[in-house]
């Protein structure tokens, strides 16, 4: 018979790591006497982030004592007290290989179903003083499961694991565990397992996008983790093409046209992708690269980048300055998940500045087609001389039948002219959006300087656009996502404090930021990014969860340690992997 070892419970607490302060609810300790299950968790207990533990399906962990044997003797340690691996029950039975998603059981007076595997992330690693945690406990098979509480009622040590009933569908947690982190993802078991009306709608959601994949075709990188980032990945390496023209679209606006010069067809960007250039101010100086949204119709002809001309920015001085119709430039392949999707559903291309550029290439696809869904065109300028694409975006829109622009410009000059060169004076705010009549139930496009974004983003969200249907390209790179890390300042990439001057050279190009890798100061791309300070995504920190899945635009890496599941052709795993010499990350 089954038996609760130990109940333990621990609220969330701040704790140094790194120099920094994480937000944490791993430490867990053994409650003396009985404890309350509710639907949410233990009476005593927390989460310090609701975002990737908690809630109903997530509301108690359980971890078995033999995986505490295991782990004692691989790591050849003896120290562990209950509650070691952050669980809420400490189990005698129940292995991994044996419990089913969606079995039953009666602990004590509550009632429990099972839900999922556990998902680690670095914070376990923590906890353990092992940063390989994550990846180890992932791949041993031994996760251990969370369980939702079906009938709230107290619970205790000592108590015994009853088993109620099992489930219809019979995949055992360590079939599902392997089933998303492994490199395996059959058909036939995905079917079954999004047929389990208990797996919790997170691991449902990631195995119907594994089975997406396998429909369109995909052949490389784990959609189910990282969808966005497999369906979008792009061949590293960068083209050589002749500027085909150059054109004057505002006072602070240039587009370059580019052509293939050996014959062969462009590939054909998706509607707001971007490309990356490689430049050099001499023939002997160190390249550096600028990312570039694609302005223009869908073309394996042509690419149109549209530049603004900053009074100190290097690439656009270099590109106005040196570059001339003739020339040749390193463009890479077109990248970026900021895209267009496919429906039937209103669309909003929302943008201030230069961030017309890539909505403008969605218009241009939205044209082209002949949509018949409703487009709502808002761009925000300062006045019609730094208005570009003004024609151009009007003579697109007219071409759809159910779409509408307005334009607004917060300090007109006397020769623009309402009505026709803009629609209103000011910002884009909620008052405007309200007036104009945008709809929530509308997929938003947004693009613009970075207190724009932030803005229209909190204007938005208080507006009920869902956040599923809110979509941000941030010319600077990714929006960061470091669960738990608090108290952190955003501050503009730079060099890092222990630059070297040998070395493989990392350039993150979205960033502007190159430096040489010093392997004794980085034990990863990520950690060199981070003391850079350049945006990045995470939460295992040891090639699990595909968080930090990013655009690999040249170079290769090694892996230490291999990842669990490679990710996408043209990607890399920045959190466990360095420069095989120079390297361009899409960061």
């Amino acid at each position: 018979m089954a038996r609760l070892l130990s109940v333990n419970v621990g609220l969330p607490r701040d704790i140094e790591w790194n120099g920094r302060t994480v937000h944490t609810g791993s430490w867990k300790l053994p409650v003396q006497g009985r404890c309350v299950a509710r639907r949410l968790g233990l009476d005593g207990d927390g989460q310090g982030d609701l975002g990737g533990h908690g809630g109903e399906q997530r509301a108690v962990l359980a971890y078995q004592i033999d995986s505490y044997r295991h782990w004692q003797a691989f790591l050849h340690r003896k120290e562990f007290g209950f509650g070691q691996f952050s669980e809420n029950f400490t189990i005698d039975g129940l292995p991994d290989r044996e419990v089913c998603i969606g079995d039953v059981y009666k602990i004590g007076h509550a009632i429990f179903e099972v839900t999922q595997p556990r998902v680690t992330c670095y914070r376990l690693g923590i906890r353990m003083g092992e940063p390989r945690m994550a990846a180890l406990l992932t791949s041993s098979g031994r996760p251990g499961f969370y369980l939702r509480v079906l009938q709230e009622g107290d619970v205790g040590a000592g108590d015994e694991i009853v088993k109620l009933r099992g489930a219809k569908e019979q995949m055992t947690v360590e079939e599902i565990n392997a089933l998303l982190y492994s490199p395996a993802h059959p058909r036939d078991r995905l079917e079954r397992a999004v047929c389990i009306d208990a797996l919790s709608p997170g691991w449902r959601a990631s195995f119907n996008t594994l089975l997406g994949a396998i429909d369109s075709g995909a052949t490389s990188g784990n959609a189910g983790l990282a969808p966005a980032a497999t369906s979008n990945a792009a061949t590293p390496g960068f083209r050589q093409l002749g500027v085909a023209a150059i054109q004057r679209e505002s006072v602070d606006v240039l587009s370059f046209v580019f052509e293939a010069t050996d014959g062969l067809p462009l590939q054909q960007a998706r509607p707001g992708q971007y490309v990356v250039l490689r430049l050099r101010q001499d023939a002997k100086d160190p390249a550096f690269f600028r990312s570039y949204s694609l302005s223009g119709a869908q073309s394996t002809g042509r690419y149109r980048i549209s530049v603004k001309l900053e009074p100190n920015g290097a690439a656009g001085t270099y590109l106005a300055n040196r570059v001339r119709v003739g020339d040749t430039l390193d463009v890479s392949a077109p990248r970026g998940d900021f895209v267009l999707k496919e429906g039937i559903g209103p669309v909003v291309l929302l943008s201030a500045g230069i961030g017309v550029t890539p909505v403008l290439s969605m218009l241009h696809a939205l044209s082209v087609a002949g949509s018949r869904r409703q487009v709502l065109w808002i761009h925000a300028a300062r006045d019609g001389e730094h208005h570009p694409f003004g024609a151009e975006s009007r003579r697109l829109l007219n071409m759809l039948e159910h779409a509408r622009g307005h334009v607004c410009y917060s300090a007109p000059a006397a020769s623009d002219r309402m009505g026709d060169d803009f629609d209103d004076t000011g910002r884009v705010s909620q008052t405007a959006l309200e007036k104009i009549g945008l709809p929530v139930d509308a997929d938003v496009y947004l693009c613009g300087p970075a207190s724009f974004m932030h803005d229209m983003k909190g204007t938005l969200e208080r507006m009920g656009v869902p956040g599923s249907r809110l979509h941000l390209e941030r010319f600077g790179g990714v929006e960061s996502f470091n669960p738990g890390v608090t108290g952190t300042s955003v501050r503009a990439p730079h060099l890092p404090p222990s630059e070297v001057a040998e070395g493989p050279l990392v350039s993150f190009a979205r960033s502007g930021i190159a430096a040489h890798w010093n392997a004794l100061a980085y034990p990863s791309i990520l950690e060199l990014a981070e003391a850079c300070d350049v945006p990045v995504r995470w939460s295992c920190r040891s090639g699990v969860c595909h968080n930090c899945e990013s655009g690999l635009v040249s170079g290769t890496v090694a892996y230490e340690p291999e990842p669990l599941d490679k990710p996408a052709d043209g990607n890399v795993l920045i959190c466990c992997s360095r420069p095989a010499g120079d390297i361009v990350v899409d960061l």
